[in-house]
């Protein structure tokens, strides 16, 4: 899958974060939801405008980020 479908940057929404496409829900929100301890089932249930795919493409796109982080020199 590539995350780039599911996730947008729009400087008008959540201040240019990377959101879920035609949401308000940022790859940070998920990505917070997750390490707090919540399941895929309990973010489904709470947000009933994404879906499973959303929440692997938010994965996704921190787990690009982190390589391109670590790949950065001198970082």
């Amino acid at each position: 899958m590539d995350y780039r479908d599911r996730i947008v940057v729009n400087a008008e929404v959540r201040f240019g974060k990377p959101t879920v496409r035609g949401t308000r829900v940022t790859v940070g929100d998920v990505l917070s939801y997750l390490a707090s301890g919540m399941s895929e089932d309990e973010i489904l249930a709470d947000f009933s405008q994404l879906s499973r795919d959303d929440i692997r493409a938010c994965l996704a796109c921190a787990a690009e980020r982190e390589r391109r982080l670590a790949s950065i020199p001198g970082s």
